[in-house]
């Protein structure tokens, strides 16, 4: 088990470096997001993921890709399980899987057509071990937005360590103000 958790945090450290060495911004997002931004209060808190999210501009994405492969990632364009429409991918090399791969959001587009909301542009990030990070209210927005079972846990472990609480509600358009209030209200599911 533990290689496997040290697998991933491989793969997003080397796509970091790629990324971070081209000079293309980025913004690691989805569970990673959530561990690192639980770590900051609480390492014994922390849930591992499996694969890895980065938000990336669709403008960037030459570069993008140019700098991925050049570390050994394999780009592939898939169908997205359980979403509409295709997702591009690096596999972390010729041979692995869909879920050894770092997966491209596109910042500033809807993740889905009827999504609440669109990503965020990707105008500011946070440093982190060795990556650059979404900040926390843009994380919220997307795990709000997205709002799957494993988004609803990962906002559970926010409000765990007291990244979240009643006041950040009145940060959000109503719809998703609504879902973080649930969430806040039942910490249990």
């Amino acid at each position: 088990m533990e290689s496997g958790i040290e697998q991933v945090r491989r793969r997003l450290q080397r796509a970091a470096r790629a990324l971070a060495s081209a000079g293309v911004p980025y913004a690691v997002v989805g569970g990673n997001a959530v561990a690192a931004w639980v770590s900051r209060v609480d390492t014994a808190a922390v849930r591992n993921t499996q694969d890895v999210d980065i938000l990336l501009r669709r403008a960037d994405m030459e570069t993008a890709r140019a700098a991925l492969e050049g570390a050994g990632f394999v780009h592939r364009r898939v169908t997205s399980l359980g979403k509409r429409g295709t997702m591009d991918v690096f596999l972390d090399g010729p041979e692995a899987k869909v879920r050894d791969a770092v997966h491209v959001i596109w910042a500033g587009e809807k993740v889905v057509p009827d999504a609440i909301e669109p990503t965020p542009e990707l105008n500011r990030t946070e440093s982190a071990d060795g990556f650059e990070l979404v900040p926390l209210e843009d994380l919220l927005r997307m795990k709000l937005t997205s709002f799957r079972d494993k988004d609803r846990m990962h906002l559970r472990d926010l409000a765990s360590v007291g990244l979240v609480d009643a006041s950040w509600p009145a940060r959000f358009p109503k719809a998703l103000a609504d879902r973080l209030t649930l969430i806040l209200e039942d910490p249990e599911g």
